[in-house]
């Protein structure tokens, strides 16, 4: 069951009201609130569990409004913004008035993005802001790609949510600076590197630390219960007799080109599709939780395209807790 106009204008009042709403975009499901109240802000933060200096991305319904909530646009930020939204790519600006410390984690820098959901736009269209919303799960743990997902998740944390139905890209956005004098990429996602590369002409650093605090940036995150550790492909059937053999409940996400006979509690063969893979991805995690496996044994794909995301997830995902 998807959302209609009464579930939009509802979940918009909540909104007004300071309450906390999530709603689908086209990467995960996020946790939503008015992100010029400080007050409602900081429930985003108690509800997650999420430390409050971890900034969080203000979603805008158009990139009309952008001016509205930055100091200034670099040129380098409309031919982004221009090309790329509505769509899985955040920029990161110097924040304007209208975003409270509260929302940037302290920072002077914001993260702003145009989702490509029509839920998620027909929300910000009703409530006639931003909104500011991290992905709507605990913080650290498996990001949600369904409204069912953010119910098991989070319960009444949450005042309001809106089911799209499954999100279509399945990791979240690319967060590129545009601060600086040379643009970077301080989280891979769904737009690929190759693709802002195309459109600005120039090739893009994807650097492992940054001078600006980003989501995405914890060792640990993107989690399961299951304890994740990553082998090299030809290793992974291999890998799992050894851990099945020492008492685990292993489970497996097998490349598809490597299908075979896996001796493993579950076996999940994943796409040879980028695409479909990331689409797939956080729910395949989840369901090995669900079926009980405590380790996680997964290689990763090659790391262009889609699968430089893919990457950046699953070892975070094996990060130390």
């Amino acid at each position: 069951m998807t959302a209609g106009d009464n579930d939009i204008e509802q979940a918009a009042v909540v909104l007004r009201d300071g309450g906390l709403v999530a709603f689908p975009t086209e990467t995960v499901y996020g946790l939503g609130a008015d992100a010029e109240n400080p007050a409602a802000v900081g429930r985003i933060f108690q509800a997650k569990g999420r430390p409050p200096t971890h900034p969080l991305i203000v979603h805008l319904a158009g990139l009309e409004q952008l001016e509205d909530w930055v100091k200034e646009v670099p040129a380098t930020a409309w031919q982004l913004a221009e090309r790329f939204w509505p769509g899985p790519l955040t920029l990161v600006l110097q924040r304007g008035p209208r975003v409270p410390l509260e929302a940037t984690g302290g920072l002077e820098t914001v993260a702003i993005r145009v989702p490509d959901h029509p839920v998620a736009l027909e929300l910000l269209s009703a409530f006639g802001g931003g909104v500011a919303a991290p992905s709507a799960n605990r913080f650290g743990s498996v990001s949600p790609t369904t409204a069912e997902h953010v119910r098991a998740e989070l319960g009444d944390a949450v005042d309001f949510i809106l089911d799209g139905g499954a999100c279509q890209v399945g990791v979240e956005s690319t967060i590129v600076d545009v601060v600086g004098d040379r643009p970077s990429v301080l989280r891979p996602g769904g737009v690929t590197r190759e693709d802002l590369e195309e459109a600005l002409g120039h090739h893009l650093d994807v650097p492992a630390t940054s001078r600006v605090r980003v989501p995405g940036q914890h060792p640990s995150h993107y989690a399961p219960r299951a304890q994740v550790v990553l082998v090299e492909p030809d290793q992974v059937a291999a890998e799992a007799d050894l851990a099945r053999q020492s008492g685990r409940r292993v489970g497996v996400l097998l490349p598809a080109s490597l299908a075979g006979p896996v001796d493993a509690y579950a076996v999940i063969a994943v796409p040879d599709s980028m695409p479909a893979y990331a689409r797939g991805l956080y729910g395949f995690l989840r369901e090995l939780d669900g079926r009980g496996c405590d380790l996680i044994i997964a290689s990763l794909p090659v790391e262009q395209g889609l699968g430089l995301a893919i990457a950046n997830r699953l070892r975070r995902a094996a990060g130390p807790r």
